[in-house]
């Protein structure tokens, strides 16, 4: 069946540090916001197995759902980006349509860009006719996408750093939710890459679990913990 008969996916593709950083990795000066120091920290932990990664999700035809933030970013950079090894990322990511997040009514002057105002907008590009889409960046376009469940797969490549400050995947306003694992390997730098899916709802709380058979001191404090006196 041809793919772009079916409603797109939509991918999002995050760096992540091991406490949920996934602000600037790409480089010093890409996002200095709240005072952000350490701007390419990913390209200071380059993995080459993690480049294999983007490869297999930038392969092919997609378009790309940025947040405003991150398109400026990008449009800043890849449509000058000459050096060789850049300038098959810069023709795709120049022929792919942008879809950006914003409520301003700034020019989006990168050639095919196009302006997306809330979730109900990404409702009907989602089931609409054309390529997969992906995320790229943009941490504050997560929460309501979630919340709509307009997103298909999320992979995380989790660095083993620790950042301490910065703009984080899941920020203020992210739903409650379980997402199922379908695929994941560790590189050999430590990287942990993993493949998820959106798995319903978080199950309620096993209130009428029988307690395990244990000492009398171990079941009085169960209980103190279920009836909330603990």
């Amino acid at each position: 069946m041809d793919k772009t008969a079916m409603a797109r996916k939509i991918t999002g593709a995050a760096f992540l540090s091991l406490d949920g950083v996934m602000q600037a990795p790409g480089g010093p000066t890409e996002d200095p916001t709240g005072g952000f120091a350490e701007g390419g920290w990913v390209f200071r932990l380059w993995d080459e197995q993690v480049g294999e990664t983007l490869g297999q999700l930038f392969s092919g035809a997609y378009d790309l759902l940025l947040g405003r933030r991150t398109y400026d970013i990008f449009a800043a950079y890849w449509p000058y980006a000459e050096e060789p090894e850049n300038r098959p990322m810069r023709d795709a990511f120049d022929a792919a349509n942008k879809y950006v997040f914003t409520r301003g009514d700034q020019p989006l002057e990168w050639q095919n860009s196009h302006r997306v105002t809330g979730v109900d907008d990404v409702a009907l590009l989602k089931a609409e006719p054309g390529a997969d889409i992906i995320i790229q960046g943009s941490s504050t376009i997560y929460p309501a996408l979630l919340e709509a469940g307009l997103i298909d797969e999320l992979i995380t490549m989790t660095y083993p750093v620790i950042l301490g400050r910065g703009k984080r995947l899941f920020g203020a306003g992210t739903p409650v939710t379980k997402l199922e694992m379908t695929d994941h390997h560790v590189t050999s730098q430590g990287v942990v890459v993993a493949h998820w899916k959106p798995g319903g709802d978080l199950p309620p709380y096993p209130n009428e679990a029988p307690i395990a058979a244990t000492s009398d001191r171990e079941v009085a404090r169960r209980r103190r913990i279920e009836d909330g006196t603990w």
